[in-house]
C-alpha cells in the first residue's frame, strides 16, 4: 500500500484538490482571481521543473534532429489540428466552456518532466524527449496565442489579449526557465539542483496541486450548478475525446518515426514527447481565458496512466518494434 501511494499520490491528490475546489468554491471565491498569486505560483513550479533538466543530456537530440523536429510538429501541429476536428463535432451551446478547454488543451506545450521519464522507462530515446520539451515551452508564448487566434477567429476580446497573452506567457513560461538555466551554469548550484532534484519535483507538484484548486474554485458555480447528469455527460464527453486524441498522436507519431526509417528509440519518443502536454500551462490559459480547466486536468492524469501501460508494454518488447508500426519498418 505504501509503495502504491509513494508512486500514484499525485493522481490521488489531483482528484482530492479538484473536488476539494468544487466543494468550497463559494468561500473561496477571491483566492481564483489573486493573479499575482497564481502567477507567482506559476513562476515558481516552472523554475523548479527547468532547473532540474541538464542540458548536457540534448546531445542525441542534436545531433539526430529529426525525431526532434517530428516530435515538435506533432506536438504543436497534429495533435491541435485533430483536437479542433474533434471539437467541431460538439455543437451545443452549453458545452461551450467545454470546448475552449478542449482547444487550450490543443495549444499547450510538452510536459516537463514525465515525457522524458516515460521515454526512458520505454527504452527510447530520452534525449529528444527533453529536447522538445525546451523547444515546445520556450515557444508557447508565441505558438500557443497564434493558434487560439485562428481557433476562436477574429473575436474582438480575445485579439485585443493577445499581446497581452505573448507578453506573460513569456515572463511567466520562457523566463523562468531561462534564469533555471542559468542557474545551472553555476556548478555548485547545479549539483545541488541535481542531488535535490526529487524535493524540487515534490515541491512543483504542490504548485501544480495550487493550481488546480484555484481552476477547480472558478469552474465551480458552472460545475456544481448543472444538473448532474449534464455533469457526467461533460466530463464523459472531455475524458473520451481527450483520450481518443492523446492515443492516436501517440501511435500514430511511433508510426510517421518508422515510416520515416527512425531508430525504434528516437520513434518511441516522438510517440510520448508528440502526444503529452504540461498541465501547469494549460491551467494557467484555461484560468486567464474563463474556460473549463476540467480537459485539461483529464488530459494530464489520463496520460500518465495510459503513458504508463504504453511504456510497459514497449519496454517489454524491446528490441523489437511495437507490433502498431512492425509493418512500416519492414515496408520501409
Amino acid at each position: 500500500m505504501k509503495e502504491f501511494l509513494a508512486k500514484r499520490w499525485f493522481l490521488l491528490a489531483l482528484v482530492v484538490v479538484f473536488a476539494l475546489g468544487l466543494i468550497v468554491h463559494e468561500e473561496c471565491a477571491t483566492w481564483a482571481e489573486n493573479k499575482p498569486f497564481r502567477n507567482a505560483t506559476v513562476f515558481t513550479v516552472l523554475f523548479l521543473m527547468a532547473v532540474s533538466l541538464n542540458l548536457r543530456d540534448l546531445s542525441s537530440g542534436i545531433l539526430r534532429p529529426r525525431g526532434t523536429l517530428l516530435a515538435v510538429v506533432m506536438n504543436y501541429g497534429v495533435l491541435p489540428l485533430i483536437l479542433w476536428a474533434v471539437t467541431c463535432l460538439i455543437g451545443n451551446p452549453e458545452f461551450e466552456g467545454l470546448r475552449g478547454g478542449l482547444l487550450v488543451v490543443a495549444v499547450t506545450p510538452c510536459t516537463l518532466v514525465s515525457a522524458s521519464v516515460w521515454t526512458r522507462r520505454a527504452g527510447g530515446n530520452d534525449s529528444i524527449a527533453i529536447m522538445v520539451t525546451l523547444i515546445t515551452n520556450l515557444l508557447c508564448f508565441v505558438i500557443a496565442p497564434l493558434w487560439l487566434l485562428l481557433f476562436f477567429g477574429t473575436d474582438v476580446e480575445l485579439k485585443t489579449s493577445f499581446s497581452e497573452m505573448v507578453l506573460k506567457l513569456g515572463l511567466l513560461v520562457v523566463l523562468p526557465m531561462v534564469l533555471a538555466q542559468l542557474t545551472r551554469t553555476h556548478r555548485r548550484w547545479a549539483n545541488w539542483a541535481t542531488e535535490n532534484k526529487s524535493k524540487m519535483g515534490i515541491a512543483a507538484q504542490c504548485g501544480i496541486l495550487t493550481m488546480v484548486f484555484l481552476g477547480a474554485i472558478k469552474v465551480g458555480p458552472e460545475v456544481v450548478g448543472a444538473q448532474a447528469t449534464d455533469g457526467i455527460i461533460l466530463i464523459g464527453i472531455a475524458l473520451a475525446v481527450v483520450l481518443f486524441v492523446h492515443i492516436v498522436v501517440f501511435w500514430l507519431g511511433i508510426a510517421i518515426g518508422g515510416w520515416i526509417k527512425l531508430s525504434r528509440e528516437d520513434a518511441v519518443a516522438v510517440g510520448f514527447a508528440g502526444s503529452q502536454k504540461t498541465l501547469m500551462i494549460g491551467l494557467l490559459i484555461c484560468l486567464d481565458l474563463g474556460v473549463l480547466v476540467i480537459p485539461i486536468v483529464l488530459y494530464h492524469v489520463s496520460q500518465l496512466i495510459v503513458d504508463t501501460l504504453f511504456a510497459d508494454h514497449l519496454r517489454a518488447q524491446k528490441p523489437r518494434v511495437p507490433a502498431i508500426v512492425e509493418t512500416v519498418f519492414e515496408q520501409s
